[in-house]
């Protein structure tokens, strides 16, 4: 009979360090047996399942051998950081909205009267590996006279805010600079001479906006899919490490632009424009932007980050939408918004091209693909409570819903445990 060794390691955490523990004091129990076996204390027919011949069989079981190779295996290469499924984490965040002074009103969830809680105890768990939490004393010791950019919208700002507010356990940045808008800005910390920044570029092309306060368009956008923004551009060669994205911006109404003369547009059906759509305009720009990258010998580390989910139902931002969920989805349970594919795939096309490039010419450029992480929190998301107590006077107001962007603390954080896995050890 073979003993299951499961029976003893129906977790997967710290199964290897258990069997290391173990297998001393298994030996040691059979070299006592051998030793006073001529002296009958211990029955020669002990009818268990941890007799010698039991636990010497089951360590040179060949199935179990695989078992702990299987555990091993994710020590040996690359882990899949982006496979995984959320798991309770009963210590919560390292932060709060008392503790960190960069969190922005509108994704203030505390502040702003949510009143549930679970959604910030959970973390993520990569299928196949141990991810560790993010270690803001080491990132901080790492990154010593480097500058940091996250390029892209308002979910890039979310994500610098998130960025901060876990750093600031260690040490609070000084804000530095902000452009006329607000949109753009930049802190340091002084004891490290780290700069972090948040570059303002939806689209990363050159583009006009037209935009009230709660990011309703007033006209359509006008785009020059042939010209970078040089908000970002200007930046580039003096980035030590930058994260870029872009998409959800080429949902809005757009006239697109080339050689400074029209070429079509997008959603304009009171104009007499060709509708080349979104795909169009988004691939142009995205190919434009890695030929840019990919020409430029950067020497830093570059991250794309693929198109990251909203959860509106019942509506979208401007049509009534809500997002009322208290929990994680569970992997299978959700599948992609058509619009969220459509921006992914051609984010994997575009970057799996670039790829063998950069590996040519020695470019540090990585996908950094949070969508599938990101996909299963429906939870995390201020809803109704992006603006200060909404309901404090009427308890069936009318509020604008924000099912886009990101609680802080909350999902997001776990953006930053990935990031510095890939930066330290990927």
């Amino acid at each position: 009979m073979k003993f299951n060794w499961k029976l003893l390691f129906p977790f997967k955490h710290n199964q290897l360090l258990m069997l290391k523990l173990l297998l001393p004091i298994l030996l040691m129990g059979i070299a006592f047996r051998f030793l006073f076996a001529g002296f009958g204390d211990i029955p020669a027919n002990l009818d268990t399942s941890l007799t010698e011949k039991n636990i010497i069989s089951a360590i040179l079981d060949t199935h179990f051998e695989a078992w702990v190779n299987k555990i091993q295996k994710p020590l040996e290469g690359k882990c899949n950081l982006f496979v995984g499924e959320w798991i309770p984490n009963p210590s919560g965040p390292v932060y709060n909205n008392e503790s960190c002074p960069h969190i922005e009103a509108h994704q203030n969830c505390m502040k702003n009267g949510r009143p549930d809680t679970e959604y910030l105890y959970w973390r993520w768990q990569p299928r196949d590996c141990q991810l560790p939490k993010f270690d803001p004393q080491r990132f901080l010791e790492t990154m010593r006279d480097k500058t940091w950019a996250l390029i892209g919208d308002s979910i890039s700002r979310n994500h610098v805010q998130s960025m901060l507010c876990m750093l600031s356990t260690v040490e609070v940045a000084i804000y530095i600079y902000h452009d006329e808008e607000f949109k753009s800005k930049k802190w340091w910390f002084p004891s490290y001479n780290f700069t972090i920044s948040v570059v303002w570029s939806p689209f990363l092309a050159e583009a006009a906006i037209f935009e009230d306060y709660n990011g309703v368009s007033t006209s359509e956008v006008e785009l020059h899919l042939d010209i970078l923004d040089k908000k970002w551009t200007e930046e580039f060669h003096r980035l030590d490490y930058m994260i870029i994205s872009s998409g959800k911006w080429f949902v809005k109404p757009a006239i697109y632009y080339e050689k400074n003369k029209v070429l079509g547009c997008h959603s304009c059906p009171r104009k007499n424009y060709t509708e080349l759509g979104i795909e169009f305009a988004y691939r142009r720009v995205l190919r434009s932007a890695l030929n840019f990258i990919l020409t430029s010998k950067h020497k830093g580390m570059i991250f794309m980050r693929a198109s990251t989910p909203d959860h509106f139902e019942n509506g979208e931002w401007s049509t009534g939408g809500t997002c009322n969920r208290r929990a994680p989805f569970k992997e299978g349970e959700i599948e992609l918004k058509d619009l969220t594919k459509i921006l992914r795939n051609i984010e994997l096309e575009e970057i799996k091209k670039a790829e063998p490039k950069a590996s040519r010419v020695g470019l540090n450029l990585k996908l950094l693909d949070l969508t599938e992480l990101s996909l299963l929190r429906p939870d995390g998301h201020p809803g109704s409570y992006r603006e200060f107590q909404p309901f404090a006077h009427d308890k069936n107001a009318k509020v604008q819903t924000d099912c886009l962007h990101w609680c802080l603390p909350g999902p997001i954080d776990a953006w930053n445990d990935v990031i510095m896995e890939m930066v330290l050890n990927q």
